[in-house]
């Protein structure tokens, strides 16, 4: 909090010294430091729960499920593509966010076999983040 404010001050008012900064930071009320504490809370709640490496998603898919779902198709069942459409329609609870594509990828499905044991939590949500992202493009 006072970085912030001696950099605030450092382009509103070179009049403004480290000494009187640090004092207005030290007199910021409780009310003050609840409504921040508060602010932040609410930033971190809501970002999403499986912001994952999208770069390492690409690595982790390309080594784990391009077999069957090279260019977001689906070489075993034809109609349940990684297209975000199908992946409406077909995934259980699907909401737009990545969770969904996580449970599919650690639990499996009918054909498509359980990774949750052959891949880390964050590979999953990394490969999740990947086919979402793609998905949203086009493919």
């Amino acid at each position: 909090m006072i970085a912030l404010l001696l950099s605030a001050a450092a382009f509103t008012s070179p009049a403004l010294s480290r000494s009187s900064v640090g004092k207005a930071a030290v007199q910021m009320s409780l009310q003050d430091n609840v409504k921040l504490g508060l602010a932040a809370a609410a930033l971190a709640v809501s970002m999403p729960a499986f912001a994952g490496d999208i770069a390492n998603g690409e690595q982790v898919f390309t080594g784990n499920c391009a077999a069957c779902h090279a260019g977001g198709q689906n070489s075993v069942q034809q109609e349940k593509t990684l297209e975000l459409s199908s992946l409406k329609s077909y995934l259980a609870n699907f909401n737009g966010d990545e969770s969904a594509i996580v449970y599919q990828v650690t639990n499996g499905k009918n054909a498509m076999p359980a990774f949750g044991g052959r891949l880390e939590d964050d590979e999953i949500a990394d490969v999740a983040s990947y086919v979402l992202s793609k998905a949203k493009a086009g493919w």
